[in-house]
């Protein structure tokens, strides 16, 4: 778009401003190139669209040598087709390249560099910059040591897989950058062409001959417009008395009438011929969308690299297998219905369970976006829930969520269709008040007499908006609906796992790789299945030193046939560039065809992107659901070994214990589908921690089988084997507290229910293995959250987190795709938005005004405190304003646009909190416009410290570094008692005058604290069970008291640990803290500890909204 916009919008009017004549149908490509030419580079493999045929021209055509950002790998394989008998010699900066580069100078042969980083050799820029000189006539140019003659025939080439590399304005000047990323018109020009081919070759092959035709008379014409100028030059005297030149002028005119007439009789047949290709445009466009929606998945992760070249495969392939049928209409609706199935199926194989709705999403979305079936300002809202900082009315109802109510406003805001909603919402409350509680809310939204009138005008999709902000639970539920009835049921049921499908997918030189999951094996799957082709695989698990072992083994397959299987990839980085360069050099006539690599490797950013390119991926993944991972551990080695299994001296108690380990081990992997409110980090645990766990288990019973070794088992179990992989304190608190429900002496009683809450999860009365695993088929298929320890809102944060996920990889899949609300252009909104905030933002502290008014004092510690919060909002709000104002300049011009603007850009347009400002911030995972509210409020709470004087309370979760704070208080604790201060612990309590006019003698009252998993009882006085649907509550005021350790008082108590943010998980900083947790607070429960543990409860000084 920009070159055309370019050359006949900027480039042709001020040709014609300045009076200038012009061909009426001028077109550059014409001028700088010909028919034949262009048929020439499309038989070497470059694509003949007219985007491709400009790239061409840039190659073959630039002043400075060319750089080609080219991903898809077009024209590195056009080059080196069309260079390849004029000697071209092709090069990494990786390689021993400077003997050849001095050959290819000298001899005047073609040289090109392919692979480029960001950064290129400086050891090349002489001849970048052509810095030859005459000496004696001769050019000679001086490369390192050596000074060669420059041969004007040589020609450098460069070209690099990167998509979007960031190459320095040195760089720049020196080369000429081609941007050959491929287009989806591009694409869907070279679509066209192959369906043409395929579907009518009569008439591919028709217009390939006018195409020669058309350029042969051409040639004719000039040839003879060429002679008559040179005879008319040459001649001497009256031309009228010239017979020879008469008689040529003659023929030149018959012959001139005779090609005329036949253009035109090729261009009327070129038109009809069009008019034919033109049927088949959508099935070609179609199909680009389809590509770019693939392609697009590597954004979430590194693994998801597709090439062109393998989708083409896949779309031949879809071409041969569509159904036939004589009517067009009809053979066209089976092209494109067979073309989608086929490349939904072949990228399904190569993608986790949890990304395949996402992807389904995301093809109906492309599509529907491109025939305008959606609006693109609808999907960006459905993705980010708005962008708009303005802050929404006040809500209508107590009941009613903060982010509902704000989302549903900012919807409003986006365009005027929907400001009836939140206008008229106070007359329909009843309604959303039924839409907020019920099971089905979507039943509701899509019933025309039951929804709010506001909601009457909306398609489908729009009500999806709806839901997102009242009910973001059931949207993934929503979405899958959504797609079944735009695309069909299939593409909501992904393929199954399918290994000989995969195999039949793949080449000699084209390897196979298993993507790995937590808990996922798929080399027993491929030994069978190598087993029913008669195939032996040599195995090979990599690490250092396995290189020359892996080399050897493959040398030896390629001869022979045999497959070979590389394990763990991931874990020898260093070696997969080698693996790659081997791959790469392999010629399929010179191995065995029935040699096939395969690899497995967890997803690594280190992988080499042409092996993931050029390769078929496979993804096996464990099995999910308590039911299947019961199952699954029992199918294991030890557990199925008839031995192990039943000849235990004391079989009754090991069969019962050992169902309990297992019932365990499904467990703690399924509260990993919880989020942080499961496990704070999502450990990988393993079979091998289950299988050792089981010999232990029959070991201390076979030693002692009158009486279990209970207080031996839970340890090497819990702080052992499974927790050897846990760090973080308080999961290994909840790891006992779980392990000790599993193995205790109840196990061992007749029905003894392994959840008190769901007595119909009981254990397994000793049995053979064959009756076990009969008894765990009869087990609920649903499976309630009381059983892995939760409270029934846990399901509900669970579908929040899966929705909020989507949305946020699905917005990584846009890349940079501008589009604004309410059709303002991507840079006026940000510019906007820019201004909004730098407005919000007060003028920065005078620190050292500040000291004098609050000097460092021995007796009051929240002095330096304050002063060391002031420097570090200072600097944030450098940070945040500093980047604001680039921004703005860029916008006009004015600034190059970085890497860091360009992601801060980015951001704000997405409506998040941009990664710079996070860099320098406190902990927060708010949107753009939560995130900026809650910095004023903070920067409001200091200015009111500086003006008033020390609070009464402190606003814990508005201070930045919260352990100085806390620091502070324990400071002016120990120096006014004179006691040691790593003497001193905290207590806490919660005072029933919630507004105190006073502040504390010892200590500090602290409030904006938030509860997760549980609720503060106003009336009790302790801690609840959460009300259905609340999420999170605030806490009374606390205050936090010093105390010395050996004083702390004992009471009935959950040690509450709180986080800054529910991720929970967080780093040690250079202070030697956490980034994330802050401290244990003893709050009040009359229930036992092991029941909030279990639950996931935790403090929360922020929220996400």
């Amino acid at each position: 778009e920009f070159r055309t916009d370019m050359t006949y919008n900027s480039w042709l009017t001020r040709v014609d401003e300045q009076g200038i004549d012009k061909t009426d149908s001028f077109k550059l490509t014409t001028l700088l190139t010909s028919d034949v030419e262009i048929a020439a580079w499309s038989g070497n493999g470059l694509p003949s669209d007219d985007l491709c045929v400009q790239n061409g021209i840039l190659v073959t055509k630039s002043s400075r040598w060319p750089l080609c950002v080219d991903p898809q790998m077009q024209i590195v394989t056009w080059i080196k087709r069309k260079e390849e008998k004029a000697g071209l010699t092709v090069k990494t900066f990786n390689d021993e390249y400077i003997k050849f580069l001095e050959l290819s100078v000298q001899y005047g042969k073609p040289f090109l560099f392919e692979n480029l980083d960001e950064e290129l050799d400086p050891m090349i820029d002489p001849v970048l910059e052509k810095r030859y000189i005459v000496v004696n006539g001769q050019k000679m140019i001086t490369l390192g040591d050596n000074t060669l003659e420059w041969n004007d025939n040589f020609v450098l080439m460069m070209t690099t897989k990167l998509s979007n590399p960031k190459y320095t304005p040195e760089v720049m000047g020196k080369t000429s950058i081609v941007n050959c990323v491929i287009t989806l018109d591009g694409l869907a020009a070279q679509l066209l062409n192959v369906v043409v081919g395929f579907e009518r070759p009569d008439l591919e092959e028709m217009r390939q001959n006018l195409v020669t035709q058309m350029s042969e008379n051409r040639q004719v014409i000039k040839s003879l417009e060429d002679t008559l100028l040179r005879e008319l030059a040459a001649s001497k005297g009256s031309i009228l008395d010239n017979d020879e030149l008469i008689a040529t002028l003659r023929n030149a005119k018959a012959k001139s009438i005779e090609i005329g007439e036949s253009l035109e009789t090729s261009a009327r047949t070129s038109e009809e011929i069009e008019k034919t290709r033109m049927l088949y445009e959508k099935v070609a466009k179609r199909g680009s969308i389809l590509y770019f929606a693939m392609s697009g998945l590597v954004a979430i992760s590194e693994m998801y690299e597709y090439s062109l070249s393998g989708y083409l495969g896949v779309f031949e392939t879809a071409l041969k297998e569509a159904k036939p049928d004589k009517i067009v209409d009809n053979r066209l609706k089976n092209l494109r219905e067979k073309m989608t199935q086929t490349m939904y199926d072949y990228t399904c194989m190569g993608i986790f369970e949890k990304h395949k709705l996402l992807f389904s999403f995301l093809l109906t979305m492309r599509l529907q976006i491109e025939f305008s079936e959606v609006d693109m300002q609808d999907y960006r809202f459905l993705l980010t829930g708005g962008t708009s900082l303005e802050e929404p009315a006040p809500k209508p109802a107590e009941w009613i969520p903060d982010r509902f109510w704000s989302e549903l406003f900012k919807l409003g805001k986006m365009d005027e269709k929907y400001m009836a909603i939140s206008a008229e919402f106070e007359n329909d409350i009843t309604t959303w008040k039924s839409i907020y509680d019920d099971a089905d809310p979507m039943s509701i939204i899509q019933d025309y007499d039951q929804r709010p009138k506001s909601l009457s005008q909306l398609t489908p999709f729009q009500e999806v908006l709806v839901l997102r902000c009242a009910r973001p639970d059931r949207v993934l539920p929503a979405v899958m609906s959504y797609v079944a009835a735009s695309m069909g049921e299939r593409y909501v049921k992904p393929p199954p796992f399918d290994i000989a499908g995969s195999y039949a997918d793949s080449s000699n030189i084209a390897p196979l790789i298993f993507v790995l999951s937590p808990g996922s094996d798929p080399s027993s799957a491929l030994t069978m299945f190598a087993a029913e082709k008669g195939k032996e695989i040599a195995s090979l698990s990599l690490g250092q030193g396995q290189g020359p072992k892996a080399e050897r083994l493959m040398e030896d397959a390629f001869q022979s046939g045999s497959w070979v299987l590389l394990q763990n990839c991931h874990l020898f980085a260093s070696w997969m560039p080698k693996l790659d360069k081997i791959l790469e050099q392999l010629d399929p006539r010179q191995v065995n065809m029935d040699f096939r690599l395969w690899l497995t490797s967890y997803p690594s950013d280190k992988f080499p992107v042409a092996i993931l390119q050029n390769s078929v991926k496979i993804t096996n993944e464990a099995p999910q659901g308590l039911r299947s991972n019961l199952v699954g551990s029992y199918l294991m080695d030890p557990i199925n070994n008839e031995d192990f299994f039943e000849k235990c001296l004391e079989p009754n108690s090991f069969k019962r214990l050992l169902y309990c380990l297992c019932f365990f081990h499904a467990v703690i992997q399924e509260r990993r589908l919880f989020g942080p409110l499961g496990w704070n980090i999502p450990y990988e645990f393993t079979q091998n921690d289950l299988r050792i766990s089981a010999r232990q288990l029959r070991m201390f019973i076979d030693e002692s089988p009158a009486e279990v070794q209970f207080k031996a088992i839970n340890y090497l179990a819990g702080e052992c084997n499974y927790g050897g992989r846990v760090t973080e304190k308080q999961d290994r608190r909840l790891l006992m507290v779980l392990l000790a429900d599993y193995y205790c002496p109840g196990a061992l009683r007749d029905g003894h229910a392994i959840c008190a809450e769901h007595p119909e999860f009981a254990v397994a009365p000793p049995a053979s293995h064959e009756a076990t695993l009969e008894y765990i088929q009869t087990l609920p298929m649903v499976v309630p959250p009381g059983l892995y320890g939760f409270h029934e809102n846990a399901n509900l944060t669970r579908e929040q987190n899966e929705t909020y996920s989507l949305m946020d990889s699905l917005l990584l899949t846009m890349g940079n795709a501008s589009g604004g609300d309410s059709g303002t252009s991507m840079e006026d909104l940000i510019g906007q938005v820019a201004a909004d905030i730098l407005g919000r933002m007060p003028k920065a502290w005078d620190v050292h005004q500040v000291q004098q008014k609050y000097p460092t004092m021995y007796r009051e510690s929240m002095n330096t405190v304050l002063v060391q919060e002031l420097n570090r909002f200072n600097n944030l709000t450098k940070v945040i304003s500093s980047s604001l104002q680039d921004i703005q300049k860029a916008i006009k011009g004015l600034l190059l646009m970085s890497e860091d603007l360009e992601q801060v850009f980015h951001s704000i347009f997405n409506g998040k909190t941009p990664g710079l400002w996070l860099a320098a911030s406190y902990p927060s995972l708010k949107p753009l416009g939560g995130y900026t509210n809650d910095l004023i409020e903070r920067l409001k709470f200091f200015q009111g410290w500086v003006d008033h004087g020390i609070p009464v309370a402190f606003w814990i979760s508005g201070i930045y570094f919260t352990q100085a704070f806390t620091t502070g208080a324990s400071q002016n604790f120990a120096r006014k008692y004179t006691i040691p201060i790593d003497t001193l612990t905290f207590d806490f309590e919660m005072p029933t005058d919630q507004k105190p006019t006073k502040k504390p003698a010892n200590g500090v009252y602290t409030y904006g604290v938030f509860l997760e998993g549980c609720k503060w009882d106003w009336d009790t006085w302790e801690l609840a069970e959460s009300d259905p649907k609340v999420l999170y509550v605030p806490v009374p005021m606390i205050w936090i008291v010093p105390c010395k350790k050996t004083e702390l008082r004992e009471f009935p108590s959950y040690e509450c640990p709180l986080y800054k943010v529910s991720t929970r998980k967080g780093v040690l900083s250079t202070t030697g803290h956490s980034t994330n947790f802050v401290m244990p607070i003893q709050l009040a429960s009359s229930r036992p500890e092991a029941h909030w543990v279990k639950r996931g409860v935790a403090m929360l000084t922020s929220l996400d909204s």
